[in-house]
C-alpha cells in the first residue's frame, strides 16, 4: 500500500515537472523568436530547456504516467 502511495506521490511530481518545464521552454523559445539577434548562449539555453522536457516526456512514458489518471485520483 505505502509503495502505491510513493508511486502517485513521485508521478504528481513528474507531471508538475513536465508543466512547469514546458512553460519555460516555450517562454525562451518565444523570446528568442522576438528577438533581432539571437545569441549563442539563447539557443543553448533553449536546446537545454527542450533537452529537459523531452526527457521528462520520455520517462512519463516509460513509467506509464498520464496526466488524466493522476489528476482524477488526486
Amino acid at each position: 500500500m505505502a509503495r502505491k502511495l510513493k508511486k502517485k506521490h513521485v508521478d504528481a511530481e513528474l507531471l508538475d515537472s513536465i508543466f512547469a518545464l514546458e512553460r519555460e521552454w516555450k517562454q525562451i523559445r518565444e523570446l528568442g523568436m522576438r528577438s533581432i539577434d539571437r545569441t549563442l548562449e539563447s539557443i543553448a539555453a533553449e536546446r537545454v530547456a527542450q533537452a529537459k522536457y523531452l526527457y521528462l516526456l520520455r520517462e512519463a512514458r516509460r513509467r506509464n504516467v498520464n496526466a488524466l489518471h493522476v489528476q482524477d485520483k488526486k
